[in-house]
């Protein structure tokens, strides 16, 4: 792990040390948040994107969309939209195969992953960016008498939640691995002890997944570190597992998690200690 290289311009984080637990495969746009507020941000994988074990059921799924046999598909996650979309290019096609359904995002960043990937999207929560934010869109209520299928590619380790609320409201729901969330390699040891010592001034988590990986391959950052959570499910994870949390972000970006993390600065006085970096590199 090395520090996000480049001086920030200006900030309420001037001097923090934040780790930023993150997929194998993302890195970057919430380190570029931090330091636009002055903070030193370090990235560490915790978790790895792979794909399913058997990919028979999303083919079979993508063919039936391609069919036009879903009145909806949604994904949860920029994670899925990339699953997806790689299956759909070895057909040689891209997201405007997607459009033969309407399609639905959780929130702005995974519509932005649609629209890269050359999909339509028709749907984002404007409110609580979430699984229930998708199902109080009046939009995900069939028409009566006319029960619709909806696709659902997902994580394998997916929350329930979206496809047992998607089936009590009519609709037939497939919900289909579209990719499987395992641990990263495990960090180096220095790494370890800078987490339990509390070297790091923050921890931002992106995902109830970085909150348990971060605590199944490194430690539970002790209670002097601020700890960030990007929405209220990691939030709630992070709980679960015994952690304080100070910061919940107002919608689920790197942007407004690191805003929320500086308003906590600005709001509390806080202010780190004077630090070298938390380990030599």
């Amino acid at each position: 792990m090395q520090p996000v290289p480049g001086a920030p311009p200006y900030g309420r984080l001037d001097g923090w040390h934040v780790l930023v637990p993150r997929a194998a495969h993302q890195a970057g746009e919430l380190s570029r948040w931090l330091r636009r507020y002055g903070a030193v941000p370090w990235e560490v994988a915790m978790i790895a994107v792979k794909p399913p074990r058997c990919l028979a059921p999303l083919d079979r799924a993508l063919a039936r969309l391609r069919e036009g046999g879903y009145a909806w598909v949604v994904f949860t996650s920029a994670n899925a939209v990339r699953a997806v979309g790689e299956r759909l290019a070895v057909r040689g096609l891209d997201g405007r195969a997607l459009n033969t359904a309407q399609v639905a995002a959780v929130g702005d960043r995974t519509a932005a992953e649609l629209v890269r990937l050359g999909a339509r999207v028709d749907l984002v929560p404007g409110g609580e960016q979430s699984a229930e934010g998708l199902l109080a869109c009046a939009a995900l209520r069939p028409a009566p008498g006319a029960p619709g299928r909806v696709l659902l590619p997902r994580s394998d380790i997916a929350r329930d939640t979206l496809a047992a609320g998607l089936s009590e409201r009519g609709w037939r729901c497939d919900a289909v691995v579209a990719y499987r969330t395992v641990a990263a390699a495990p960090p180096p040891a220095d790494v370890v002890t800078a987490v339990a010592d509390g070297r790091f001034d923050a921890v931002a988590f992106t995902s109830s997944s970085t909150v348990r990986n971060l605590l199944a391959l490194a430690a539970a950052p002790p209670p002097s570190t601020v700890v960030a959570a990007i929405g209220r499910q990691t939030a709630a994870t992070a709980r679960e597992h015994g952690l304080h949390v100070h910061v919940i972000a107002r919608r689920p970006s790197a942007g407004d998690l690191a805003a929320a993390l500086a308003g906590y600065a600005a709001s509390t006085g806080h202010v780190p200690p004077v630090r070298d970096a938390p380990f030599a590199v």
